[in-house]
Parts: structure tokens; C-alpha cells; sequence
């Protein structure tokens, strides 16, 4: 395995004055705002600047590219790289306009940095670490790690427009946050469109500084190619996948393959099989590792969406940090909704197919309503058959974890990461375990809809 010849941060000098300047909002070890910290709509003011030798010294172990240091907490290393990415990043667009700075910019950037698991970011960091990446790489995957984070910002902002959701991780979604802003200077017929146009300009920008950040990186020029290849992608595919969901929506489509396809394009392949793509290009990895890692990854990424479709409908909103049967009330063409239409079609289960008909894409859907359509899903089978999918693509893609040659130290991790995101325990998550049911269908059928070689 050739070095990536990514930069040693310890060697770039002294911080710039961006990242010295970077306020309060952005503090601490994880990219958490305090909880004082005040509303976004505060003014971003840059602190002045500190000559070099009066700079705190860098003390946080997080700041070293010593793979072995960041190991103890990839979330926290990258996190620290996004305060200093986002920090830059919104002192320039304040350079630009203090409105523009202060309204979007600080709003991407508190987006990213106050949210999020950082789950696409850990499945690059582990990719890299099991095919026996290390320091040479690690400046790499931290910063790509980091656009993962950003694109993952104009995807939820944009997805909250497009269904018109007023929640995101158990507070205001952004358009929702700007309505609520200029409530007292834009007039009410006009405020909610505004909010959404800015929330367009505000994923927008995410998406333009998750490129930037990717072609900042600093790689050779063979892994260069492949993760420009993997990144151009990814973009597409969660691309088509939200346009498929979007169309399904549109069309009360309950189609099972339908549902499939969207749910792979706009989950699997962009929350886990890129990702460990992209850990797997840093270290140069061979054809046949790369190929067992993203077949676990597209497995898993299959389980981490149903499982999503799962507490949308089963979870505690206090937990999922938006409102109980939210794809219910939108009409979102899900793998339960198409299952279940599916099973009450050939069980010729009347009232439950009245029910699903009545119910999907309501938005005035009530409570005592949403439980007569768990009440089907459960009934029909539907729920059940989801949760015995969810756990046999889980164990699917541990085995093709399994089958990868990987020689570094991180395979262990990189297992649990998968085991966590597929959502195998439905226990940890507040939900009973049903009894086991098999619908004959081949996991093969989930893992088909798109070329298996096509990010090879």
C-alpha cells in the first residue's frame, strides 16, 4: 500500500486567523453549541485576531494525524475538524455580507456541527484503518470525513423543504428557524416561502463547501481519481434517490421494487457503501477488498434505512427527534408501506387496504388514525417481515466482512460500526422483537437494484 501523502497538520504552521476567530457557537470538544450560546439568528462576530506567539497553544491530543490517538474517538477528531473548516467558511461569507454570514453560512455551519452522529464519517475513518491505512492518510480521511458532514447538511436541509418538516433533531428545521427569524418584518403569506428559498440557498452552500473541502484535500494522484470517481457518485445517486422518493410521493406508488431502489440510492449507497469506499481509495485497498467491503456496506446500508422506516412509525420522537409517522402523513413510498399494501392486496384484507389507501399521505393524519395504520402493519405482517429483513442483510454483510482480506487492526470496529448502523438489536432502540417471519423474497432482490461494479 502506496502513502496517500496527505499533509501532517502538525506541520501547517500556526492556526488561521478564521479558525482563531472562531466564536463561541463553535466551541468545544465535539462541535456542540452550549446551551447558553443564544438563537442562530444572533450576529456572527469574529473575535480580534491574536499574533501567532499569543495563540493558546494547541494542547487537544485530537489535533495530532497519530491514527492510534484519533482512534479513541473519530467523532470528536472530526468534529474538530469541521469547527476549523466551518469557522473559515463562515468568516469569509460574513466577509461577503454580514446578513448572508450571519443568516445562512452560520446556519450551515451550526447545522453541522451541532447534530449528527457522524456515522458516515466513522465508516471512512474504519475503512481506511482495516486495509491498513494510517498516518498518511489520516489528515485525508478526516477532511473527507468532514465533507461527508456537510453534504449530509444539504441533504437534511433540502429534505425538510421538500416535506415541508417543521422538525429536525428535535428542534426547528432551518426554513422553519428563518420563518421564525423574520416573523415580525416579513408578512405571514410571504414568510414560509422565504424561509424555504433560504433553506434552498442554505443546502446550496452545503453542497458547494463539501466539494470544496474534497477538492482542498490533498491526495496522490491515483487515489485522487478514485475518490473524485466515488464523490461525483455519491452526489448523483442521493441525487436520484430523493427524486425517486420524491416521485413516489407524488404518485402513491406502493411498488416493493420501487421502494427498494429509492431506499438504496438514497440510504444505502450514500450513508454506508460510499463512505467505506472512500476509507478503502485512502488506502489504496485491491479490487477484491474494496468490492467484499461495499457489499457489507450496501447490506447494511439496506437495514439502516428500514430500520428508519421502522421508528418513523414504531419509535419515541423524543428519541428519532422528529413527530411519530411523519413518512405515514407524507406518503412516502417506503419498503413497510409497499410490503404492507402488498400483503393485504393478496390476503384480500379489505379494511386493512382501506385503511393504508386512507391513510398514506395525510398530512392531517390524526393519532388514534396512525395507530389503526400501525395496527395494519402490524396485522398484515408487515412489520415483522421488515425486522427479519433488517436482521438477515445485517448478518449478510457481516459475512462479507467476513470474506474481505483486511490487514489492519481496525476490522473489529469497523464490524461493530456495521452491526450499530444496521440497527440489528431492535431492542436499543425502544422496540419489542417480533416473531420471526420469512416472505421468500432473497435478500439477493435488495441488493440488485443497482450495478454491482459500477464504483469499482
Amino acid at each position: 500500500m502506496r502513502p496517500s501523502k496527505a499533509k501532517d497538520p502538525r506541520a501547517a504552521g500556526p492556526p488561521s486567523a478564521a479558525h482563531r476567530a472562531c466564536p463561541p457557537a463553535f466551541a468545544g470538544p465535539a462541535g456542540r453549541r452550549p446551551a447558553d450560546s443564544g438563537p442562530v439568528g444572533l450576529p456572527f462576530e469574529p473575535g480580534p485576531e491574536q499574533d501567532a506567539e499569543d495563540a493558546e497553544p494547541d494542547l487537544d491530543p485530537l489535533g495530532t494525524s497519530d491514527p492510534h490517538v484519533i482512534d479513541r474517538d473519530v467523532p470528536a477528531a472530526v468534529g474538530r475538524v469541521l469547527e476549523r473548516l466551518m469557522a473559515e467558511r463562515v468568516a469569509r461569507a460574513t466577509a461577503l455580507d454580514p446578513s448572508f454570514g450571519q443568516d445562512v453560512a452560520t446556519r450551515v455551519a451550526r447545522f453541522t456541527l451541532d447534530g449528527g452522529k457522524r456515522t458516515r464519517s466513522q465508516f471512512t475513518w474504519w475503512a481506511l484503518r482495516a486495509c491498513g491505512g494510517g498516518t498518511a492518510e489520516a489528515e485525508a480521511a478526516l477532511n473527507l470525513g468532514s465533507a461527508l458532514e456537510v453534504i449530509q447538511t444539504c441533504a437534511l436541509v433540502h429534505d425538510d423543504v421538500m416535506d415541508r418538516s417543521a422538525r429536525r433533531r428535535g428542534g426547528p428545521a432551518l426554513h422553519a428557524d428563518v420563518t421564525a427569524q423574520y416573523a415580525d418584518r416579513v408578512p405571514p403569506a410571504q414568510g414560509a416561502r422565504f424561509g424555504e428559498a433560504v433553506a434552498i440557498l442554505a443546502g446550496d452552500l452545503a453542497l458547494a463547501w463539501a466539494d470544496d473541502i474534497v477538492a482542498d484535500t490533498v491526495l496522490a494522484p491515483g487515489v485522487r481519481s478514485r475518490v473524485r470517481d466515488l464523490w461525483s457518485a455519491m452526489r448523483t445517486e442521493m441525487v436520484a434517490g430523493q427524486y425517486l422518493d420524491l416521485q413516489g410521493q407524488a404518485t402513491s406508488s406502493r411498488s416493493v421494487a420501487r421502494a427498494i431502489r429509492a431506499a438504496c440510492l438514497k440510504s444505502a449507497l450514500y450513508s454506508v457503501e460510499r463512505p467505506l469506499a472512500l476509507g478503502a481509495a485512502l488506502a489504496e485497498a485491491d479490487a477484491a477488498t474494496t468490492r467484499a467491503l461495499c457489499s457489507a456496506g450496501r447490506c447494511v446500508g439496506m437495514a439502516f434505512q428500514l430500520r428508519d422506516d421502522l421508528l418513523d412509525v414504531f419509535g419515541d420522537p423524543a428519541r428519532t427527534g422528529k413527530p411519530a409517522g411523519s413518512d405515514i402523513r407524507a406518503g412516502k413510498p417506503t419498503y413497510l408501506a409497499a410490503v404492507a399494501q402488498a400483503r393485504a392486496d393478496a390476503a384480500r384484507d379489505h379494511r386493512a387496504a382501506v385503511v393504508l389507501r386512507d391513510s398514506l399521505g395525510r398530512a392531517d393524519l390524526s393519532d388514534p388514525e396512525l395507530d389503526e395504520v400501525r395496527e395494519v402493519l402490524v396485522g398484515t405482517g408487515a412489520r415483522d417481515l421488515v425486522e427479519e429483513k433488517i436482521r438477515r442483510l445485517v448478518a449478510q454483510g457481516m459475512r462479507h466482512l467476513d470474506g474481505a482480506a483486511l490487514p489492519g487492526h481496525g476490522r473489529p470496529r469497523l464490524a461493530q460500526l456495521l452491526r450499530a448502523a444496521g440497527g440489528a438489536s431492535p431492542e436499543a432502540d425502544g422496540l419489542p422483537v417480533p416473531a420471526g417471519t420469512e416472505d421468500g423474497m432473497p435478500a439477493s432482490l435488495l441488493l440488485a437494484v443497482t450495478a454491482e461494479g459500477a464504483i469499482r
